[in-house]
Formats: C-alpha cells, structure tokens, sequence
C-alpha cells in the first residue's frame, strides 16, 4: 500500500499533456507556432517574422537592405543624449527589427547605441527590468554592430 500511495504523484504529472517548459528561444517545444502578439514597434512597415522552419541566421534576419542601411545613416545634427551603458544579451531571433529592449528607457522611442566604434540607429524598448538589470538586443542589431551573437556585449546607448 505505501509503494502504491508514492506512486500516484508520479503517475498523475506523467498524465500531465501541456508542456511547461518552453525553448532557449521562448518557442512552443512542441513544433507549434509562437502565438504571441508582435511587441509594438515605431516602424510602420516592419519586418516580417521569420518563417516557422528557420534555422539559420539569415533566415531569422528579416530586415532588408534598405533597413540595415537606414540603421546606419547616422544623423550628426539630432541631438541625442547618453542614456548609460549595458550589457545586451541576444534576444528573440523571432522578435523582427532592429530594437534594443532596455531598462534605460521608459517608453518606445527612436535612439542610437554604440559598440567598438560602430554606431546605429535602433529602436529603444522598454524591457520594465530593474536598473543595471542588462538588456536584450535583436538578431538585426547585433549583426550590424557585428557583436559575437553569443556574447555580451557592452553598449552605449542614445536616446530623448
């Protein structure tokens, strides 16, 4: 009887059929489809996500050319202040665009980051973490600053 009593716990979360855990990517493990709502963005006209069987960086990368060049264009006359430093990790390679989701920032809003020289236009959101709480950086920005995709980069950011 007592082996049949510790027995039932495991059998009821063996019966158990919706899957808790979710991928390094956020992505239903179960081969179905990101259903989540598309973060808002400024862009107009964004990017679309990338197909459900893509694997490799180009594929998840579904800005254009003329994106990328408009994120390179900087302008010497807007004016823009220094919002701080922070360390960005890579962030959903589904989330299209260039974006940066930040703690130094508390509303959507057009800014510009700076790594090892390079510099780029980027679109500033919110990410509600604590100050010094780091950041998370799309697939499209980390390539055009050509930071390692597996590291953590330090970033300066620009922004209103």
């Amino acid at each position: 009887m007592k082996h049949t009593v510790l027995m039932i716990p495991i059998l009821v979360a063996a019966g158990c059929t919706t899957p808790s855990f979710q991928g390094p990517f956020g992505a239903p493990q179960d081969g179905g489809v990101d259903t989540a709502v598309p973060a808002p963005t400024l862009d107009p006209t964004p990017p679309p996500p990338p197909p459900a069987n893509a694997t490799t960086v180009d594929q998840f990368d579904t800005t254009t050319a003329e994106d990328r060049e408009e994120a390179q264009v900087i302008n010497a006359s807007a004016t823009q202040t220094e919002l701080g430093t922070t360390i960005a990790s890579l962030g959903p390679p589904t989330e299209p665009g260039i974006w940066l989701k930040t703690p130094l920032v508390t509303q959507l809003t057009p800014g510009r980051i700076r790594y090892q020289g390079k510099t780029i236009n980027i679109e500033l959101r919110p990410s509600g973490g604590a100050p010094g709480s780091g950041s998370q950086i799309s697939l499209a920005a980390m390539r055009l600053i050509e930071a390692p995709l597996t590291g953590l980069p330090e970033i300066t950011v620009f922004g209103k």
